[in-house]
């Protein structure tokens, strides 16, 4: 039985409509994925069917006793309300009774009076008639899973927690349906790699809006795209996706050219003349008119973004050399003894967790920041350009264009004049959109500003801190482009895998207590290559040297010591394979991902502990082999 059907849903803001009449149907068990571009209305569709906005027209049915919750976009404001508190909020007004008993009892543990003694017994009585004690249980079981400090206020907690806040907040009811809105946003790699794991066992049904291309591909079940106002239905996974919007957008193509092809020819016919419009071709005019309807009524696909960065004069073949340097905050050690050398066009990855340090490292490069020890050496010719994570490069009472000229009505783009307005319809930016003030524009409006910004600018140095955020899947893809395409040098700072895979040739990632590793390659290929060690797996380190092969002639045998170790791989392969096979049984099993957090990461480490053995062998076995 469905969930939920929305039936000719329409809602208009302005002169568009951005929803025209949509129909969807959400079944048990679900992950759908609704994407589309930046500003088509994903995000108050969402609010449609959390109910908190209402839309103009069509019905929404849900199912008898739907529990349906919704996980806004933004991320909630560091305010001083106790974490356990906002969590048992979510069940209502028995919630409040809840976090009342919770408070009582950590008072009680510090000093008893006969006041808080009656109190609790209220409480207690309150919960028992209304099953509360059940729904007590399932907040603490939330809190856990989620690694959540139930006593800490939500201002002392990172973005990235303050998140998992809100979704404890969104588990604890057990919806059927969960509504997720960028559930990605502002956390750091480890935390995503948590919630893809946690959401795969998940029961109920999601539908999520996501820009990281990653988390798409391995939750989505059905992508549903919004484009026009409509809606489009597509099973299947994210690949399966692009592959069939490709083919649609052709067909759409081909039938616009052939609409537009006899609309012109109908045009020229009415200028003949009067003798157009005798009697006998009253007809033919009428259907002039219905062309011109339709053609006034189509409503085309919005714009691509065009990027392009100015050039700049080369830098030296030496942009940056760190030898030894270290940071401490607090006596504690966020960057210690690191060195490096960054040449000419190298594109450099940063990742570690929120509040690792990677801010820090960037402003220790460029010089904005002293080390605590070691040294930093720049090279010649440098002209950076800066891409700041928290917008602070943007005026918020200026005007979009002020904020791109400064006053001017033309800018310089690779040495030569454009107008303004022109230069920022290549961002998607119309006339009318481009007079407003920033304060009005939503975040992925903000970013593609800040990009505009940036490539005002000629450099041979990009440093790009977070540059993903907001922006929707075909910016990305374009930003990706440009930066492939990039002569200068890159200083990249980012949670999105997919962006760091399609862009860097290198990371540098923080290992924690100031540790910071360098290896080549995107994220994947630091996966392959970190060192992992975990009790009960035999390890082979990373770090541990070849076995020595000693050294043959063409033609001559192997020796004893070699060919025993040959023979035996085949055997240890077949072992690890086993293993391997029975650790993937044991993950894929249905509420595998609700058990505690701890056993399910240290089953997920081993696995892939065990697949990095077996890489190894194998790799082994063909140098032996030759």
């Amino acid at each position: 039985m469905s969930l939920l059907i929305l039936d000719n849903i329409s809602l208009a803001y302005g002169h568009h409509a951005l929803l025209d009449g949509v129909k969807l149907t959400v079944e048990p068990g679900e992950r759908i994925c609704l994407v589309g571009r930046n500003g088509t209305g994903k995000s108050s569709l969402m609010r449609v069917i959390a109910g908190e906005i209402e839309a103009d027209d069509g019905n929404i049915w849900r199912s008898d006793g739907l529990r349906l919750a919704y996980l806004p976009q933004d991320v909630p404001v560091a305010e001083e309300r106790i974490v356990f508190d906002v969590v048992a909020g979510g069940l209502g007004k028995l919630g409040e009774t809840i976090a009342q008993y919770h408070h009582t009892v950590s008072q009680l543990a510090e000093h008893s009076s006969e006041q808080l003694m009656n109190r609790l017994t209220r409480l207690q009585e309150a919960l028992e008639a209304a099953d509360g004690w059940r729904l007590e249980q399932r907040v603490e079981t939330v809190l856990s899973r989620l690694d959540l400090p139930a006593d800490r206020t939500l201002g002392e907690l990172s973005g990235g927690y303050r998140r998992r806040v809100l979704l404890a907040r969104a588990l604890v009811s057990e919806p059927d349906l969960l509504l997720l809105d960028e559930p990605t946003n502002h956390l750091d790699i480890e935390s995503i790699n948590w919630l893809e794991e946690f959401f795969t066992g998940y029961s109920g049904a999601l539908l999520f809006i996501t820009h990281d291309r990653a988390f798409l591909q391995c939750l989505a079940t059905r992508i549903v795209e919004l484009d026009r106002g409509r809606l489009t239905s597509w099973p299947g996974d994210y690949a399966a996706y692009l592959q069939k919007r490709e083919e649609r957008l052709a067909v759409e193509a081909e039938h616009n050219a052939k609409f537009d092809k006899k609309l012109d020819r109908e045009e020229a016919w009415i200028r003949q003349g009067i003798k157009a419009r005798r009697t006998r071709n009253e007809g033919r005019v009428r259907a002039l008119q219905k062309l011109r309807r339709e053609r006034s009524q189509r409503r085309e696909q919005q714009g691509r973004v065009r990027l392009l960065v100015g050039d700049s004069n080369h830098s030296g073949k030496l942009v940056i050399e760190a030898r030894g340097i270290s940071k401490l905050y607090d006596g504690k050690p966020v960057v210690r003894n690191f060195s490096t050398r960054i040449m000419r066009g190298d594109r450099i990855g940063i990742i570690g967790p929120n509040g690792a340090g990677k801010s820090t490292l960037i402003k220790l490069l460029l010089g904005q920041l002293d080390p605590d020890g070691g040294s930093i050496r720049q090279g010649t010719k440098l002209e950076m350009a800066y891409f700041d994570q928290q917008r602070a490069r943007l005026e918020p009472e200026k005007t979009v264009i002020d904020n791109i000229a400064a006053g001017s009505d033309m800018v310089t783009i690779n040495g030569k004049p454009r107008h303004v307005i022109g230069y920022l319809q290549d961002f998607l930016f119309p006339p009318q959109r481009a007079r407003s003030p920033v304060s009005s524009l939503s975040g992925g409006e903000r970013n593609r500003l800040l990009l505009a910004r940036l490539f005002t600018k000629p450099a041979n140095l990009l440093v790009m801190d977070e540059p993903t955020n907001d922006l929707d899947v075909e910016t990305l893809e374009l930003l990706e482009e440009l930066l492939n395409g990039y002569q200068g040098t890159l200083l990249l700072v980012s949670h999105d895998r997919a962006f760091l895979d399609n862009v860097v040739t290198s990371t540098l990632v923080f290992e924690g207590e100031g540790k910071i590793g360098e290896y080549v390659g995107g994220y994947d290929d630091w996966i392959r290559q970190r060192k992992v060690e975990k009790p009960g797996v035999k390890a082979v380190s990373p770090d541990a040297p070849e076995p020595i092969v000693e050294k043959q002639t063409s033609g001559s045998k192997l020796s004893y010591k070699v060919q025993r170790e040959l023979d035996s791989i085949p055997f240890q392969i077949e072992e690890l394979e086993q293993q391997k096979n029975e650790l993937q049984n044991t993950i894929s099993q249905p509420g595998f991902y609700q058990r505690p957090h701890e056993l399910v990461t240290e089953k997920i480490t081993d696995l892939k502990q065990l697949e990095y053995n077996l890489e190894r062998l194998y790799k082994r076995w063909e140098e032996l082999e030759t």
